[in-house]
Parts: C-alpha cells; sequence; structure tokens
C-alpha cells in the first residue's frame, strides 16, 4: 500500500477527484459557500456516497494550513486500499484456508488502527470496511496501526451484506460476535475459511449484517461492564484464529 496525501483542497480537484471515483473519506465545505462549482461537489458527493460537513472557513484553514482552499476541502485515503482478490492471493501463497475481517461500521481511527495491528500480528489476509459511516485509512489510523497498515490489504466496499453473500459463494463462513451468541467463542470452531464480523462502537453488528453471519459467539463476561472495546473483541476472536490454526508444538 502506498503512502498519498491526505488533504486536497479546491473545487476544481476536488469535483476532479470525486468524477474519477477516487476514495474520499469525507468533504468540509466552507459556511456560505454554494454557488456555481460548489453544487457540483455537492451533487458529485451525493452520487458517491461521501459525507459533506458544512464548517466555518477558519476551520478549512486549520485542516490544510492555507486559505486558498476555495472553500472546499477533501479528507482522502491516506492509503491505497486492496482488491478482493489481493485477500485471496495472500491466502493461496501461504497455503492457508481464508481469513479475512469484517467491520462493521467502526469509526474510531484508534480502533481501526489497533485492528489492524492484531491482524497483522495473527497473519489474517485482510480486512474488510465499507464505504459509507466508517473511518477509512486515515493518517490517525496508520499511526494507531505502528505499521501494520502497510502489511495488512484493506477493502472497502460498498455493500457489506452483498459482499459478505459473495464471500460465501467463494466458501467463506462468518462469524459475528453478540451477547446473545449461542456459542462461547472458546469453544467454536474457526479452523476454515473464516470471516470475523466485528460490530461499531456503539451499536455492535447491524441487525442485517447479523442475519448474513452463519453463526455468533459470545465472549463472557463475569464484570460489571456490559461490552468491550471492539478492537479488543475483535483481538480475542483473531487470536483463537490463531490458536486453533497454529497449536503449539506444530512447525
Amino acid at each position: 500500500m502506498s503512502k498519498e496525501v491526505e488533504f486536497i483542497m479546491g473545487k476544481n480537484p476536488v469535483i476532479e477527484a470525486l468524477k474519477a471515483s477516487h476514495p474520499i473519506n469525507k468533504i468540509w465545505i466552507g459556511e456560505g459557500t454554494q454557488k456555481g462549482q460548489v453544487a457540483k461537489v455537492l451533487q458529485l458527493a451525493k452520487e458517491n456516497g461521501v459525507i459533506v460537513q458544512h464548517v466555518p472557513k477558519r476551520k478549512l484553514e486549520q485542516l490544510v494550513d492555507s486559505q486558498n482552499h476555495q472553500g472546499v476541502v477533501a479528507s482522502i485515503a491516506a492509503y491505497q486500499y486492496a482488491e478482493m482478490s489481493d485477500l485471496f492471493d495472500r491466502a493461496r501463497e501461504r497455503n492457508e484456508e481464508p481469513f479475512f475481517l469484517v467491520l462493521d461500521e467502526i469509526e474510531d481511527p484508534h480502533n481501526l488502527g489497533s485492528i489492524l495491528r492484531t491482524a497483522d500480528a495473527v497473519g489474517a489476509h485482510g480486512v474488510i470496511i465499507p464505504k459509507r459511516r466508517a473511518v477509512g485509512l486515515t493518517q490517525a489510523v496508520a499511526k494507531a496501526s505502528t505499521g501494520a497498515i502497510q502489511h495488512v490489504p484493506v477493502v472497502r466496499v460498498t455493500n457489506i451484506a452483498r459482499t459478505m453473500d459473495e464471500l460465501k459463494e467463494e466458501g467463506l463462513w462468518f462469524a459475528g460476535t453478540d451477547a446473545l451468541g449461542t456459542e462461547d467463542y472458546r469453544q467454536a470452531n474457526f479452523n476454515m475459511s473464516i470471516g470475523l464480523v466485528i460490530g461499531s462502537e456503539g451499536k455492535g453488528i447491524s441487525r442485517l449484517i447479523k442475519e448474513k453471519c452463519d453463526f455468533l459467539v459470545k465472549i463472557p463476561m463475569v464484570g460489571q461492564v456490559t461490552s468491550l472495546n471492539a478492537s479488543v473483541a475483535a483481538s480475542l476472536l483473531m487470536y483463537e484464529v490463531y490458536r486453533q490454526r497454529s497449536p503449539i508444538g506444530r512447525s
């Protein structure tokens, strides 16, 4: 994954990026900037499902450290996204069953960075994230991943549910976490082509995505809190997959 510029500014550069379907995390538009090409920015952003936020122009100057933004600034992926075939290629090259992470609307860059870090540690073949309502590959994610962003392919898809259906056709089974799961994660069988589904920080796995899971597992909790941080839950499950695939004593 090669590094790219994090921000682009100006009406025409942002319009061209949108026309080219360049991965854009978010667009900021200065308050009071509505006419002419800004209307085109808004139209293209809507067509591409890109979040737009109207902010004071001082905010734009803080983002790009410049006054030449023309009232429009876009945050683009700090790192390039992979293709789904890249994930399968990695599994094939290692002669392993596919091991993917599917993240359902993870919004905290520190959580995504931490998940990437653990995914690298356990040898996961890649991570799948949605284009909307989720954090992308920003510099904050890169920093939190402590370099793992360079080694773990991340695929960005339009529709997680549809992607899961397509991956099932490729032989993947999907395991999600849920407090009402029928099986303790330590008893579940992950020794197969597996996709671990991790829900968002606040809501967990959405209803539709939960229905797409082949089985739901629970993480036992005996204390007073009712849920774990998304990256912690992901780490527990990833290491259980690793434990089952690489038992002690196997070379």
